[in-house]
């Protein structure tokens, strides 16, 4: 035999092997199952994981915006205590002037910082925004209007770090 009629021969056998149906085995229901039960798991398991990151990175957000919320609320009651001291100081005074431009200067820091004042003066009452420390009859004023603010309120980003104290009308 020739070598050509070798290869044509182991040619045409492997044709005939290929052309018989392979032999499956069936998977038993039980392992079907199994399979089933640990793809869904795994699923779940993936969607758990999706979620803690969303919330991980979610928190770690609110940390960096709000890491000096301690350290603002105690600058506010210094700020508090130059506007008390301006508003009893007389206007003419030089010290009073250096401690004008001091409290500008912590406003400053504030604006830097994304502290906004809370408007509350003559505006409705909103209990977010605001802590009714007393109510007064006023002429001309509507029930629920801010009359007076006794100290002022502060938000940080978007978050009320102090309510403003007010006096509202009847």
């Amino acid at each position: 035999m020739t070598e050509e009629k070798i290869k044509e021969e182991v040619a045409e056998e492997i044709k005939d092997e290929v052309k018989e149906e392979p032999v499956t085995e069936e998977i038993p229901q039980e392992e079907k199952k199994e399979d089933e039960d640990l793809q869904a798991r795994f699923l779940r398991l993936s969607a758990d994981f999706q979620n803690f990151r969303r919330r991980s990175e979610a928190e770690k957000s609110d940390i960096y915006a709000y890491a000096n919320e301690k350290i603002l609320l105690q600058v506010l009651e210094v700020i508090d205590n130059f506007e008390r001291a301006m508003d009893a100081a007389p206007a003419d005074d030089k010290f009073a002037e250096g401690m004008e431009l001091i409290l500008k200067q912590l406003i400053g820091i504030l604006d830097k910082n994304n502290v906004k004042e809370i408007e509350a003066l003559d505006k409705p009452f909103d209990p977010a925004f605001h802590n009714a420390v007393m109510t007064e009859n006023v002429e001309g004023k509507d029930s629920g209007i801010v009359t007076k603010v006794l100290q002022k309120g502060y938000l940080l980003n978007t978050k009320v770090i102090r309510p403003s104290m007010v006096v509202v009308s009847e």
